[in-house]
């Protein structure tokens, strides 16, 4: 039943989302689509030593992309890059493959669980940890490049 998807716990992540607008200076920026619903979120992120300082976003989606931008606007500062890709790893094992549901500092994004019975759902719950992977993959390679602008302070 849909409704399942829609429940008290999604709908109040919809409706309160934190972190929204754009960051004056981002290390990196990426925009995630989903083109089953037109779903878009864009992404700021400012890293430094591998870790999560700023983070906004723009979110044009449906609740269930709203729910897990939400979710991601009150978790990611602070949060380290490897984390942030394990947590992307277990939130799409969990939709796609029946994997386990997120736990420990992440067990508030179990409530994205009921999405998995809805294929077409699952890429708008999934723009915003995208978007993340993305920008922290932008950042990396800037890195290695030589190009640090601030993104690893000694």
């Amino acid at each position: 039943m849909i409704d399942e998807i829609y429940n008290d716990k999604i709908l109040g992540y919809a409706a309160h989302i934190d972190k929204i607008g754009r960051l004056p200076q981002p290390d990196a920026t990426a925009q995630k689509h989903s083109r089953i619903c037109g779903s878009t979120v864009t992404v700021d992120l400012n890293m430094e030593n591998g870790v999560v300082t700023g983070f906004a976003h723009i979110v044009r989606a449906c609740a269930l992309g709203q729910a897990s931008s939400s979710l991601m606007a009150s978790h990611i500062i602070g949060l380290k890059a490897d984390e942030l890709r394990s947590l992307r790893e277990t939130v799409w094992q969990m939709l796609t493959k029946n994997g386990p549901v997120p736990t420990g500092k992440f067990a508030d994004f179990a409530c994205l669980e009921p999405i998995k019975n809805y294929k077409a759902r699952q890429p708008s719950t999934m723009l915003t940890f995208d978007a993340v992977v993305d920008c922290i993959d932008q950042i990396e390679s800037r890195q290695k490049d030589g190009h640090n602008d601030n993104v690893s302070k000694p």
